[in-house]
């Protein structure tokens, strides 16, 4: 069997926060292809990677699927010179998923068997409120308590101001999401106590509280939000307080605050975590398992913290195969905490996959299909394909 291509499926769909899946599909010369998958945060990115990919579709036409980590090594090292992380490893990461989804094809075996089989029978979740219903403390009520009806027992949010938003195109206006003074007001930081304690309270001492910090507050900021939160609702990670650059500033948030910290989805590769593991600057890791390296290094990665005893919770804010990858994968890691998941009733990629994914009682099901376990629907990336300038 020899790999024929790399084709990416840049799609428009609703169920994306961004508007938009990067799918992407390893194909071979015996009818059989695998599904990996990057979808980035940003409209410029997913073209980026697009160009990419197919690029990359060349150097490793004719090659052995079989051979996953050779192919991993032969695309990460094509861009020594030019940086290997960020756009790079993802390119790595969704080709290399879609790689072992050929192999659990042709050996009859979902992934998690060529891992070294299963340690839990299904995949804890924890899963996020929509925000937009967050319009009065009812909605904020309602929301929560749907969440733990559905029998989610953790749950993530963002309780800081948004700085402004994206354009109608997915590119971030100035002061967005991202780092630029690192300041957050004491008004905003007053409010997100405050709703910090109402979802506390509605959610019960019983559930895990979960805040994301997005990577964009400087060290004193990140600090005073932290306890603030710590007090007014318990929290039970503080995620990503300052940007990803400096672990130096991690250490100080770290050195001042009493909640645990989460950090990783901006880790790209297992040599991005050792810092982290060695100078103990997190209590839980989150790689991406489509922006860290795939499943092959989500393995190694989650075998690093292993041997911290510090419990791995893969980030998954995109779509189906990054939340069935990153499962695959946490079927057989003994620490793993959860799997995040964007919203609790995952219905909303019904559309885009061969089978629902099963999500009831707050647990991920997998089933026993050869590979991921699932397939995409063509019919729909076929009718929904965007085009590339």
């Amino acid at each position: 069997m020899r790999i024929t291509g790399v084709q990416p499926w840049l799609i428009k769909s609703d169920a994306s926060y961004w508007g938009e899946f990067l799918f992407v599909e390893v194909t071979t010369d015996e009818g059989v292809s695998g599904w990996g998958e990057i979808t980035t945060t940003t409209f410029v990115a997913n073209r980026a990677l697009c160009v990419m990919l197919r690029q990359i579709g060349k150097i490793i036409e004719g090659d052995d699927p079989a051979n996953i980590e050779r192919i991993w090594h032969k695309i990460f090292r094509n861009f020594t010179y030019m940086g290997s992380r960020g756009a790079a490893v993802e390119c790595v990461s969704a080709i290399d998923i879609a790689l072992w989804d050929i192999r659990g094809k042709v050996l009859g075996q979902p992934i998690y068997e060529l891992l070294g089989g299963p340690v839990r029978e299904e995949i804890l979740l924890y899963t996020h409120p929509d925000q937009r219903k967050f319009t009065s403390k009812d909605g904020v009520v309602q929301e929560i308590r749907d969440i733990i009806a559905s029998g989610h027992t953790a749950l993530k949010f963002d309780p800081f101001a948004q700085q402004g938003a994206f354009d109608k195109n997915g590119i971030a206006r100035e002061q967005s999401e991202g780092y630029l003074d690192g300041a957050m007001s004491r008004k905003d930081e007053r409010e997100a106590a405050e709703l910090t304690a109402l979802i506390r309270d509605t959610a019960g001492p019983d559930v895990d509280i979960l805040i994301d910090a997005h990577g964009r507050f400087d060290v004193p900021t990140a600090i005073r939000l932290c306890r603030s939160l710590e007090e007014a609702g318990d929290i039970d990670w503080f995620e990503e307080p300052v940007p990803p650059e400096s672990v130096n500033a991690l250490q100080q948030v770290r050195e001042k605050v009493s909640a645990a910290i989460s950090w990783g989805e901006r880790g790209h590769t297992k040599w991005d975590f050792v810092p982290i593991l060695e100078r103990k600057l997190a209590d839980y890791i989150m790689p991406d398992v489509t922006w860290t390296g795939g499943i092959t290094e989500l393995k190694k990665i989650s075998a690093l913290c292993e041997a911290y005893y510090i419990p791995v919770s893969p980030h998954d804010a995109a779509g189906p195969i990054n939340l069935v990858a990153g499962a695959q994968v946490m079927m057989t890691v003994p620490n793993f905490y959860r799997l995040e998941t964007s919203e609790w009733n995952l219905g909303k990629y019904d559309h885009l996959i061969d089978r629902p994914l099963d999500n009831s009682n707050g647990s991920l099901k997998l089933n026993k299909t050869p590979g991921l376990g699932i397939e995409m629907n063509r019919a729909y990336l076929e009718a929904n394909l965007l085009e590339l300038d």
